[in-house]
């Protein structure tokens, strides 16, 4: 999701308080009565706690204090020119198909550890939807020319910052009530809108050529 973090906590407080006023152990515990307490900002402090932050915040780009929607996006397109080729060599055409399956289920997961320890149900920091989605566009329409893959680009950061349509009523359809700390279900309702987007990217680009 492409919003801005949504944390009421003051900007004053500092990564380093936060992580003294959180468990230590990689891998966040959920408890009832954490959903009384004021969301966490996202920062460096989450990078440092577990593996699954690394994944759900693209490497740190969500990090990114303007648009990390959009940066996570551009790490996605980076990421995706990278290890295409190594991915065809080492796998061949279903090479993708595994990354974006293992991803998806991965993702879930750190998607969901990650709005847990936030405490916000669908933080801005967290881009692997951003990223799932976008390598799904990419690896169906390439082979495909730069200018094709910017207007992908473009059209789908439209898509997932607009949400017209389909895209809105995929983002509504998985929220959490207020109160409650994010379960599975805010998880995939993370991903869930952004690979509507790609949906609707794809159907658009499909109409372009046609």
């Amino acid at each position: 999701m492409n919003e801005e973090p949504t944390a009421t906590s003051p900007a004053s407080i500092s990564d380093a308080h936060v992580i003294a006023e959180t468990p230590r152990p990689g891998f966040e515990s959920v408890h009832a009565a954490d959903a009384a307490l004021p969301p966490r900002r996202a920062g460096v402090w989450l990078l440092r706690r577990s593996p699954l932050h690394w994944i759900s915040l693209g490497m740190g780009s969500g990090l990114s204090p303007f648009a990390p929607g959009t940066v996570g996006t551009l790490w996605a397109w980076a990421a995706f020119l990278l290890l295409d080729p190594m991915l065809s060599d080492a796998l061949g055409e279903a090479g993708w198909g595994w990354v974006l399956l293992v991803g998806f289920f991965v993702g879930w997961w750190a998607c969901t550890r990650t709005a847990q320890a936030m405490r916000v149900g669908d933080p801005g920091a967290v881009v692997w939807d951003e990223v799932l989605a976008f390598w799904l566009i990419l690896w169906l329409v390439t082979p495909s020319s730069l200018v094709a893959q910017l207007a992908a680009f473009l059209i789908f950061r439209l898509f997932d910052a607009a949400k017209p349509g389909p895209v809105g009523w995929a983002d509504r359809r998985y929220k959490g009530q207020p109160g409650t700390l994010p379960g599975w279900r805010q998880g995939f309702g993370i991903i869930f809108d952004d690979l509507v987007a790609a949906l609707c990217t794809l159907l658009v680009m499909a109409l372009w050529h046609a």
